[in-house]
């Protein structure tokens, strides 16, 4: 068979040509039958040798280095066709003879497609649903999306950051109700078998091309000498691209081919037989060489480098990383060697510690080394890595993944090469990408729990994970300086390190927490004792990196922004897998787990405080935020005791250990203070920064939270006295607490004291409050935060869901978004829509607390805990305070309400007895005291803390109340102390005396006598006087902690220093302190009632309310008391405590009894009254510098309302040209610069600040109502013809087919596109300050938003932008009275006048052809109305630079600028009033300018219209014979046109009746044109019985005023040409078959006129002044005529009003219409066909409207995100859409560049004359932009929440917003996107 076709086969030495195509199948077909034989040896050996040939291995490469010749003969000659022929081979013998497309065509019908597997690379916009979702990592492509049903489920849209594949049918990914329609069957069952014959061949060709693929990539690798050139590198890839994308394009025939090439590769034999490079082909053994060398470079170049870490040793307690110190397993020690390596960064201090290396541990090192490869797929996946992840390989290798085999032999090649990897993502310069890559992949594969299963059992997958992991990080480690400079055996990482500072481990880490959200997986890695020492070593890197020491002397020079990699670090490499692994500990059966990580951990944790060597205290002056194994240790704990029913003490270590374990969270809380009490600034900024990222949402519940919880464990623990002693002497305010009213603290600035204290006593609140990790379930604690941010400040969905710190595990169950948020969100807080500001600013929708949330459940203590900046907290006391006003609650400034808490959990009650220690009564007794004392630094907010601190006492006292009645003697008991027990309150009532306190000589204590009653000995007590206490904070905590020590070990005595710092014994340190003795003789609560006096101002304020009210005893929780100041307090307080005892309360009424003796005076010395003056005067100050500020700005404000209502033109403005009485000869100009006022002179003319700006909103218009829809299928699609624009250029142009140019030109106007429209804000200016003023901007440096070169300028005054000034017209602003008395001149004496003024034409007032200051800002303002818009939209003439074309324009500027005012009016003038924002019109001054320029054109008498409209012609047959074009007939000409050329070219100012006249003559030939137009709209027969009808009237007294009659003398006189004969037939198509009744037809006429009366009436308005009547639609015609003088004055009369009766004929109606009706039939002789499209002028336009866009976004984004650019044929980039016509144009596309211009900005140039409105598909953002600068409007769509989401981040659906796209359209229409938007910038033609 083969033989017929073929001919015989061709002998080896002879090769088949292969030329011809026809000649490769028939080779093929051969082949393939020779194979098909059972005995195919010889057909295999030919195809061997025939692929040898052709794909011959050198080819490529020997061509890109530059080698001519190719290798193997039939290759062509090795041309660039080289490659291609050989794919070409390829596909026909794949093909077997047959056609390639055919085969891959019956090669998909066998495709089972069960999975989607879809890869997509990075941008590529695809799916995720939460719902749906089992491993978090899901995502689906846009079509699976589509076409599965995901209603109500929580999804979103996002840009794939480093590629991804599609999901969809993978059940171990995802929930199958959510697969698509197309894989939701499965359809393996009904595919048939694959024929054998059909992939035969395949399995013989591909293993060659795969091998020929591999030797090209062999040849391409030079092993680098330094490092190899990516050039390199990429020129081979790119040689390779064809290749690789056949291969690709094989893998999507589907499953059966996939089978085939998962065969090819993992096959070993083929691998074996091809690859060892055995035999004797030379090129083969080169590659093979090149391979070897390539494989020792990459494992083992690096020798110093070689460290293993193995896990095979499971001796529980050793460390893989043997350091002397840690755990001794090894004798080595850790040398540091000062590595020969340069560091990246020498020069910045970072990189000059010295690097440690770890000795290796003598451990089996394969893990990192060893590679061999058995298969294909191998060695690709090697060459994939050495090349760094090439995107197509990448793609290749992830499109087999479907195939199930290839996916398990491709992850275990992957875990193979896990550690070669690492090595070169470290040594990549591109890791960036590199890394994305990496992820790409390994999501695909870890994500999968079954498959991360098998590997973790198979491949040892987590121990190769850590050690490469640890590997890596060991790479940059340094000495630790934490604590023991000297001796610290501890290394940490170096954060300065490129590997740390761009975040290089991020991939594998990500990895690691990917498979640690499997079950089964996180289960080997808690049950491995030797995985765990060795993931906690790897945590102890991180323990106490970034270290910060204080700079005491001066500034840092240079400050490091390390702290970034810091905390990146720690988040990402310990606290998520942390979560990761608390995720599974959440039931009683998983404690094992949790004990053994508590287990390692403390042991790390030891070995961390041996190493650097930990006693006791802390290091001074220095801090570092990362405390990992704390933070593990404390979640485990809080997991344990909350999901495990564990028993705390039984997992806690010994007292010691736990003293030891407080000190560093609690140094972090005391620095945090000092940060913000500033006592660091001279270590710069980024110390803040570190402050307020540790307290940051997505880092608290990591960071904070963890140390929280960790101190109240060791508080719930540890003896009370020493924590609280403990705490005071961290914050440093412990000289501070003291009775005497001066001390001496040596290790604080008195500056700093009060703050150090606030925060001391705030960290305790706290502490004390917190219940977070104590009992608060899930939902309580989503609810506590969500209540903190609402107070705060109203907040948008979003950035709730931001500021609530989420478990970070996305596995953890509080999704964001998820039901439980979702629920308590509504429960807690009010939506507020979004609302619109009239300044512009668009408010986004806000949430906002409920009033009961205010009321009881506001905790400052929990707003405290989270704001990142301090400010937040004042505004939440702000909007609280706000809230009692407003509800009546209470009136004046009330303090932080008490909030209850939770209940503690049992395992913690121990944490209460903090609030039971006589060290905190005796710290709240002296503050009171103080206070009361009023001694120096401090603060109401102490007060606050103390009396919270009291209160939270009293809430959470012990049961037992000591004996009621305590025997009289008692108070001798308790010499040895101050107080007689623990129990606050029973302390409370206890007296205290004397007080012994040592004092500076200086203070006023001294001074005073010892009272009698006390002998100088220190401890005599005499009477029953009590004695005087002596009390030290430090010395408690030194005796407590020596008990516990010597309770713990015998022989640690050795180890508690002697420390000399003791200030408060150390011997003649201050020799200056003395010892005084005070009277006290107060107890807590007698201190509290003065308090109470004190703080009302008042003696005796406080009354004890229960002997009113015994109720109150009986049900306490009064709403009284929820609210208020200090007072409220105080009285809560008190109350409490008299509940609490009866002797309490006994003791109050007596205190109350005994009437208080007043304050005594404050007994200060002068210096210290100085500084309290001083602080005072200080205060104060601050205090009037603030509310000189706010009222400062409240006035900016209200001016800048008065001043900037641009947002509405309707609305006034405050400050504007003062409108003169009609009496005032001369306007009164100010100038805004000078500040001077007077008139405007031709000598010193004044001006108008005025912006000009090109508009082609007018051209817009269209004449349906119905709306224009954004396209977004192919089908829509939106033709511009109907446009008032296109309307208006076809007229012209048709015009000029067959006119006189010159006279079409008068016969239109133009500037429906690119009209200048100029407007103004009203303020005026001398130009010759003007001119100053820009000199002044030009020479200004800052950079402003404007171009002062294109005359840009800002109102000195209002500030709104503007670019040119408008010379005011010298004398009056509105025509003198003069011209407004009513002559009696006939019609006739007027016509006759006014065509005397116009023949005056070139005869100018001196004043204008003299050379005057004014005349030439006249012309320079004429230049620059003229440049404002382009020459397109000038030049209409054929004849270029005619003077014509001149003329036009100037007319069509006033147009442009009335018919603008007339949109802005809504259309109409039925609103009456001023012109809009009425005295802001600058047209008065712009018709002067215009006049004069069009008064130095002359009409030549003979053509000008006046006559023609008022005179009857002579011989009107020669005048059309003599010339071949004719002048436009006057019915063809814009009336309003007219009216505009025949008032500018008359001499200013104009008389009112000349104006009159003017339009009433006008207003005849308008009738006449709606008649006529009229007569061509109606049928034949309407017209037959109107000409008829008409003839009957002729003959009655008022005919000339009847429609009917005119109407039949038009139609008569039109009837004389062949205007009617033409095509009867499709003109009744075309006008809709109405019966027209009179009623009807006086509709039309009115409807006809109507615009050209308002623009008339507008004009008048301007010239004139005087008001617009306002009247209602359907009297507008009425109203409007009989402003303009039109309707004659008699009464009305009872018939009926008609149009006609404003007629006032010039000429006898009988006489003039025929003649002008002649000039139409005339030119119907010759061209019939136009004759009716010009005669029908469209008069009526609705108002110009953007796109209506559809309601979802996705409809936009789904269209047009993939549409290709029309211009380029490629997907742009950033594709963007032009709201106003719906062109899709390329933004910032390269591709689209016309002479320098983009895409876009040449597109608003030519659709909107230098402004274009652009929707950006990608960001859902509109810009837009204004001539040469642009800027970002916002955003149209917002989502459920009505929030925008910008650039889609968060990709949620959107939906249309109509107010604001109301908004974006009326400033579009108004011109006023200069004014209202405020951010714009240049975009240098770039968009």
């Amino acid at each position: 068979m083969a033989a017929a076709v073929g001919g015989p086969p061709a002998p080896q030495s002879e090769p088949p040509r292969p030329e011809l195509g026809r000649d490769k199948a028939a080779t093929a077909a051969h082949l393939k039958a020779a194979l098909s034989r059972p005995d195919n040896r010889a057909g295999a050996e030919e195809l061997q040798a025939l692929l040898e040939r052709v794909l011959s291995a050198e080819r490529p490469l020997a061509r890109a280095e530059g080698g001519g010749e190719a290798a193997g003969g039939g290759g062509g000659g090795g041309g660039p066709g080289a490659e291609e022929e050989a794919l070409e081979w390829c596909k026909c013998l794949l093909a077997g003879g047959g056609g390639y497309d055919e085969f891959c065509a019956a090669v998909r019908a066998y495709d089972p497609a069960a999975l989607c597997g879809l890869v997509w690379t990075a941008n590529f916009v695809a799916y995720r649903c939460r719902t749906c979702g089992i491993s978090p990592c899901m995502s689906l492509c846009a079509e699976c999306f589509h076409q599965g049903d995901h209603t109500g489920h929580d999804f979103n849209m996002f840009r794939s950051q480093a590629g991804g594949a599609c999901d969809c049918g993978d059940s171990n990914v995802m929930r199958e109700s959510g697969f698509c329609k197309r894989h939701q069957i499965k359809s393996s069952s009904n595919i048939p078998c694959v024929p054998k014959d059909l992939l035969m061949m395949s399995e013989f060709v591909l293993p060659r091309f795969i091998f020929c693929l591999i030797q090209y990539l062999r040849e391409g690798y030079n092993e680098p000498v330094d490092v190899p050139s990516e050039k390199d590198l990429h020129k081979v890839l790119q040689l390779l691209g064809p290749q690789i994308s056949f291969l690709e394009d094989l893998t999507k025939m589907g499953g059966a081919m996939r089978s085939v090439l998962t065969q090819v590769l993992t096959n070993q034999q083929n691998y074996k037989d091809l690859s060892s490079g055995l035999g004797e082909n030379a090129c083969a053994k080169k590659s093979h060489e090149k391979y070897l060398i390539a494989l020792k470079g990459s494992g083992l170049a690096f020798p110093e480098d070689k460290l293993t870490c193995g896990m095979q040793d499971q001796a529980a307690g050793t460390s893989s990383l043997a350091v002397a110190g840690f755990a001794g397993a090894t004798g080595t020690s850790g040398q540091v060697d000062s590595s020969d390596e340069e560091d990246q960064d020498g020069g910045q201090g970072v990189g000059k510690r010295k690097r440690v290396k770890l000795s290796s541990s003598v451990k089996d090192q394969s893990i990192m080394d060893v590679l061999k490869h058995k298969s294909f797929l191998e060695e690709l996946l090697f060459w994939t890595i050495k090349y760094e992840f090439p995107q197509k390989m990448v793609t290749f290798l992830l499109n087999m993944l479907p195939d199930q085999d290839y996916k398990i032999a491709f992850t275990k090649t992957f875990v193979q090469h896990y550690a070669f990897i690492m090595k070169t993502l470290k040594k990549s310069h591109e890791s960036d990408t590199m890394s994305n890559r990496i992820v790409h992949i390994s999501v695909q594969l870890f994500s999968n729990e079954e498959l991360a299963r098998q590997v973790t059992e198979e491949c040892q997958l987590l121990d190769i994970m850590v050690t490469v992991l640890l590997y890596m990080m060991e790479s940059c480690l340094i000495k630790s300086e934490l604590q023991d400079e000297e001796n610290s055996l501890h290394v940490v990482v170096n954060c300065g390190e490129a590997l740390l500072k761009n975040n290089t481990y991020w991939p594998l880490v990500s990895d690691f927490i990917n498979i640690l959200s499997h079950q089964s997986v996180a289960k080997k890695f808690l049950e491995d004792h030797g995985l765990l020492v060795t993931w906690m070593n790897f945590v102890s890197f991180f323990q106490g990196m970034n270290l910060n020491k204080r700079e005491l002397n001066e500034h840092v020079e240079f400050e490091s922004q390390t702290y970034y990699a810091a905390f990146a670090a720690e988040l990402e490499a310990c606290a998520q897998p942390m979560w990761g692994l608390l995720s599974h500990c959440k039931i009683r059966e998983t404690q094992e787990y949790t004990r053994n990580v508590v287990r390692y951990c403390l042991e790390a944790l030891q070995d961390w405080f041996d190493a650097i060597n930990f006693v006791d205290e802390p290091a001074p002056n220095q801090v570092t935020f990362h405390l990992p194994l704390h933070r593990y240790y404390a979640m485990f704990l809080s997991k344990a005791v909350k999901c495990q029913e564990l028993d705390l003490d039984s997992i806690l270590p010994d007292q010691e250990m736990l003293m030891k374990l407080m000190i560093h969270p609690l140094q972090i809380q005391a620095s945090l203070s000092e940060i913000h009490s500033n006592m660091w600034v001279r270590n710069g900024l980024q110390i803040k920064g570190q402050a307020m990222t540790y307290v940051q949402s997505h880092f608290c519940n990591s960071m904070i939270d963890p140390d929280i919880y960790l101190l109240q464990v060791c508080a719930s623990r540890l003896d009370p006295d020493y924590f609280i002693s403990s705490v005071f002497e961290r914050f440093k305010v412990v000289d501070l607490l003291t009775m005497a009213s001066q001390h001496q603290n040596t290790i604080l600035d008195s500056e700093h004291e009060r703050s150090m204290l606030e925060g001391a006593l705030t960290f305790l609140v706290i502490l004390l409050s917190l219940r977070l990790h104590l009992g608060m379930t899930d939902d309580e604690i989503l609810r506590a935060e969500m209540v903190a941010q609402l107070c705060m400040n109203d907040r948008t969905h979003s950035s709730l869901l931001d500021l609530i710190p989420e478990n970070p595990n996305p596995k953890s169950g509080i999704i964001p978004g998820s039901y439980s948020f979702e629920s308590v969100l509504s429960a807690v807080a009010d939506f507020k829509a979004p609302v619109f500001e009239p300044g512009g600013s668009m408010q986004q929708g806000m949430y906002t607390p409920k009033a009961e949330v205010w009321d009881k459940e506001f905790d400052p203590v929990m707003v405290i805990l989270r704001t990142v900046y301090r400010r937040d907290v004042q505004s939440a006391m702000d909007r609280y305070t706000a809230f009692l006003k407003q509800s009546g609650k209470f009136p004046g400034n009330p303090w932080p309400p008490y909030k209850k808490r939770t209940p503690l959990h049992p395992s913690y009650k121990g944490l209460m007895r903090l609030l039971h220690c006589k060290t905190l009564h005796i710290v709240l007794f002296t503050l009171l005291y103080k206070i009361l004392m009023d001694h120096q630094n401090l603060s109401e907010h102490v007060l606050c803390m103390v009396l919270y601190l009291i209160e939270l006492g009293l809430e959470n006292s012990p049961e037992e109340e000591p004996d009621e009645e305590e025997p009289v003697g008692g108070q001798e008991r308790c010499h040895d102390s101050w107080f007689p027990g623990s129990n606050l309150v029973s302390n409370m009532r206890h007296f205290i005396n004397y007080v012994r306190v040592r004092v500076p000589e200086t203070a006023p204590e001294v001074k005073r006598e010892p009272p009698a009653s006390t002998s100088s000995d220190s401890f005599a007590s005499t009477q029953n006087s009590g004695t005087a206490q002596v009390f030290s904070l430090v010395a408690e905590r030194r005796k407590k902690f020596q008990e516990i020590i010597n309770r713990n070990s015998g022989e640690a005595n050795q180890v508690v220093r002697p420390k000399t710092s003791n200030k408060w014994s150390a011997p003649g340190s201050t020799p200056q302190l003395t010892t005084a003795i005070l009277e006290i003789k107060e107890s807590i609560l007698s201190l509290l009632i003065k308090l109470h006096h004190k703080l009302s101002g008042k003696q005796n304020s406080y009354y004890p309310p229960w002997l009113d009210d015994l109720e109150i005893l009986i049900q306490p929780e009064i709403p009284k008391y929820c609210h208020g100041d200090g007072m409220t307090a105080v009285e809560r307080i008190l109350l409490k405590a008299a509940l609490q005892s009866r002797l309490n309360k006994r003791i109050i009424e007596e205190i109350c009894r005994k009437v208080t003796p007043p304050v005594p005076p404050k007994k200060t010395s002068s210096t210290e009254k100085k500084t309290l003056d001083k602080e005072e005067r200080r205060q104060k100050a601050r205090e009037r510098q603030q509310k000189l500020l706010a009222e400062f700005a409240s006035r900016q404000k209200s001016f800048m309302e008065t001043a900037m209502d641009v947002d509405s033109p309707e609305t006034d403005i405050a400050m504007e040209i003062v409108t003169p009485e009609q009496q005032v000869s001369e306007a009164v100009y100010d100038c805004v610069i000078c500040g001077q006022s007077g008139p405007s002179s031709e000598e010193r003319p004044t001006g108008l600040v005025v912006l000009l700006q090109a508009s082609s909103v007018l051209g817009q218009c269209r004449n349906t109502t119905e709306p224009k829809k954004l396209p977004t299928t192919e089908e829509e699609q939106i033709y511009p013809w109907d446009t008032c624009a296109a309307v208006h250029d076809v007229r012209l142009s048709l015009l000029q087919r067959f006119f006189k140019d010159s006279s079409c030109l008068q016969a239109v106007s133009i500037g429906w596109e690119g009209g200048v429209y100029v407007q103004t804000c009203g303020h005026t200016l001398h130009i010759d300050c003007h001119k100053s003023y820009m000199e002044s901007l030009r020479n200004d440096q800052v950079l402003q938003g404007f171009s002062v070169e294109k005359g840009e300028f800002t109102c000195p005054l209002c500030r709104q932008f503007a670019n040119s000034v408008l010379p005011c017209y010298p004398g009056n602003n509105v025509e003198n009275s003069l011209w407004q008395c009513h002559s009696n001149k006939s019609m006739q004496e007027l016509i006759k006048e006014v065509e005397e003024l116009q023949e005056q034409l070139g005869i100018f007032p001196v004043s204008i052809s003299s050379e005057t200051n004014l005349s030439k800002e006249m012309e320079s303002v004429m230049k620059d109305i003229k440049s404002t818009t382009q020459k397109k939209y000038t030049d209409y003439s054929k004849t270029p630079g005619s003077p014509d074309n001149d003329f036009l324009f100037m007319y069509s500027v006033a147009r442009t600028n009335l018919e603008l005012e007339l949109i802005h009016r809504g259309g109409n003038l039925c609103s009456g009033g001023a012109s809009t924002a009425g005295k802001r019109s600058c047209l008065n001054q712009l018709f002067h300018v215009l006049a004069m320029h069009m008064r130095l054109y002359s009409i030549d008498s003979a053509y000008n219209p006046w006559k023609k409209l008022t005179q009857l012609m002579q011989d009107m047959n020669s005048q059309l014979c003599n010339e071949e074009q004719p002048e436009v007939p006057v019915l063809y000409r814009d009336v309003s046109s007219l009216l505009l050329i025949q008032i500018l070219t008359m001499p200013q100012p104009l008389h009112k009746e000349h104006f009159t006249c003017i339009v009433k003559v006008l207003f005849t030939l308008l009738y006449t044109q709606a008649l006529a137009a009229l007569s061509v709209k109606c049928s034949e027969e309407d017209r037959l019985a109107w000409k008829d009808l008409g003839t009957l009237k002729k003959n009655t007294c008022s005919a000339e005023k009847s429609w009917e009659v005119l109407l039949s003398l038009v139609i008569s006189e039109l009837s004389k040409g062949k205007l009617y004969l033409e095509g009867e037939t499709e003109e009744l198509g075309m006008v809709n078959p109405i019966a027209w009744s009179p009623d009807s037809i006086e509709r039309y006429l009115q409807q006809f006129c109507l615009p050209f009366l308002r623009i008339a009436s507008l004009l008048q308005h301007h010239l004139f002044g005087g008001d617009l009547p306002s009247c209602q639609e359907e009297e507008e015609f009425t109203v409007l005529a009989s402003c303009l003088g039109l309707l004659p004055s008699f009464s009305q009369t009872t018939h009926p009003f008609t149009s006609a009766s404003c007629l006032d004929w010039p000429v006898p109606a009988f006489d003039i219409i025929p003649q002008w009706c002649f000039e139409v039939t005339s030119f119907s002789e010759r061209h019939a066909e136009q004759v009716k499209v010009l005669l029908i002028q469209e008069s009526k336009w609705d108002l110009p409207h953007l796109l209506q866009l559809p309601e979802n976004y996705n409809t936009i984004f789904q269209y047009y995100h993939r549409k290709t650019c029309s211009v380029c044929t490629k997907v742009p980039k950033d594709p963007a859409v032009c709201l106003v016509c719906g062109t899709f144009v390329c933004l910032k596309g390269l591709c689209c560049k016309q002479q320098s211009y983009c895409e876009c900005v040449l597109h608003s140039q030519n659709c909107g004359a230098g402004t274009g409105i652009f929707l950006l598909i990608n960001a859902s953002v509109i810009i837009i932009i204004r001539g040469h600068r642009f800027c970002l409007w916002g955003s149209v769509y917002l989502d459920a929440h009505g929030e925008e989401d910008r650039d889609l981040r968060r990709g949620k659906p959107l939906y249309i917003c109509k107010e604001r796209y109301k908004v974006l359209e009326q400033q579009w229409v108004s011109h006023t996107f200069d004014h209202i938007n405020k951010r714009w910038g240049p975009h240098y033609n770039g968009l």
